[in-house]
């Protein structure tokens, strides 16, 4: 018969990883390095933390094998270890969007209100880019652009997205992503095409999603940016 100590090391051990990710701003890191790596001092604004405190919730993720480093210079990096590590995420998001109660309303909360906002699946974008009838704008910082971005997407700077949606043209039809489905970057790119008069919609997910499903990815800045 098999060590039932031994069982309960596995999954105090197996759980571990839950433990990993039971911190608000843990999951934050990991949605954030969902898009690409980044370095500690880069997750420590985006997560709003000091270096220390950020450095120290890395370390975590790092003992249950969620995160991985590289150093370069004084710099060290953070990156994921792997897709199902985004994947699980993904999962975890999923699951709590459904089954927790009340957590609609701290999106909503988050980002507003969202009866309003038409979206798009992945599916029907994708057969929107086949015809060239969509203008698509990725609305995340450049440098997660040109890690990776839907082709034909033209970079949308979140810090002037007001400036630079002024270029978008009046007749455009238009599609805005961003990070997934938490992100309030494309949700404020449709609100304020849509109160300038462009038909504006959002993708249901996000840019993380789309690679995930194994559909175009373009790297590099490929496509124009809008100016001012």
């Amino acid at each position: 018969m098999a060590d039932r100590a031994a069982k309960e090391a596995l999954f105090d051990r197996l759980a571990e990883v839950a433990k990993a990710l039971g911190h608000g701003r843990r999951a934050e890191l990991v949605d954030v390095l969902s898009q690409g790596e980044r370095s500690v001092e880069v997750l420590a604004g985006e997560i709003g933390q000091t270096t220390a405190n950020t450095s120290h919730h890395l370390q975590v993720l790092a003992r249950s094998g969620l995160v991985a480093t590289r150093r370069e210079g004084n710099h060290v990096y953070y990156r994921l270890t792997s897709e199902r590590v985004a994947e699980l995420w993904s999962a975890l998001r999923d699951v709590a969007s459904r089954h927790v109660a009340g957590i609609s309303d701290y999106v909503d909360a988050y980002l507003g209100p969202r009866d309003d906002i038409a979206t798009v699946t992945r599916e029907e974008l994708a057969g929107d880019l086949d015809t060239g009838n969509v203008v698509v704008l990725d609305v995340r910082p450049l440098a997660e652009y040109e890690a990776g971005h839907i082709p034909t997407a033209v970079p949308i700077d979140p810090l002037r997205l007001y400036d630079q949606l002024r270029k978008v043209p009046r007749d455009a039809q238009v599609v805005a992503y961003c990070r997934g489905p938490f992100c309030a970057y494309a949700c404020e790119a449709v609100r304020a095409l849509e109160s300038d008069g462009v038909t504006a919609r959002r993708l249901e997910e996000g840019f993380p999603e789309w690679r995930r499903a194994g559909l175009p990815v373009d790297t590099g800045s490929k496509t124009a940016p809008v100016t001012t």
